[in-house]
């Protein structure tokens, strides 16, 4: 055998090797390559899965403050209006042209007196004290602040008895509060 026939032997059986060495080479890095693809996949799979859950959990708690923000506006809206009703009803009451005032100055007065001893002193709210003063057998004293009505003291002010429509107004707002809000808001 020739050099060169076994230099084309060698170089032959070398290029076999060095193929088949690529070819293992290239087979490896494919299921490297494979292998790395998939647990890229199983990672962005699993990234995307919790940021869905993140996002949608972020999108949960948003509606909520959103929704409580609104029930905090409306609970202040509601809130403003009710101030302004028992305004406005304060006003009417404490109205020297309230219909009704002198019939209910009577009767107040019929109570306080069902109430009280003779030796009290009546002390009117000033739009009130020209009708009180005629129409009762109490001393009248000085004025007092209020929407109308008087209060009954004792001579000695231990005992005061308070018949002012401010008292009663409030009572009875706070008592008809719930049917007052559902004609306002119902």
């Amino acid at each position: 055998m020739t050099m060169k026939k076994l230099a084309d032997e060698i170089a032959a059986a070398a290029k076999a090797e060095a193929d088949e060495i690529i070819k293992k080479a290239n087979d490896e890095a494919a299921e490297i390559i494979a292998a790395a693809q998939s647990e890229a996949d199983g990672i962005t799979s699993g990234n995307a899965v919790k940021s869905k859950r993140e996002a949608d959990k972020l999108g949960l708690e948003l509606v909520a403050s959103a929704k409580q923000a609104n029930q905090k506006l409306q609970l202040i809206a509601r809130r403003e209006e009710l101030d302004s009703t028992y305004e406005s009803l304060k006003d009417q009451v404490g109205s020297a042209s309230l219909k009704g005032r002198s019939a209910l100055l009577k009767k107040l007065l019929a109570k306080a007196t069902a109430e009280a001893g003779k030796d009290m002193i009546l002390r009117p709210v000033a739009m009130d004290r020209k009708a009180l003063a005629a129409e009762t057998s109490y001393k009248v004293g000085d004025d007092i602040e209020g929407l109308g009505g008087f209060t009954l003291e004792s001579k000695d002010s231990s005992v005061s008895l308070d018949f002012r429509f401010d008292g009663m107004l409030e009572s009875a707002w706070n008592d008809l509060l719930g049917q007052v809000s559902d004609a306002l808001f119902g």
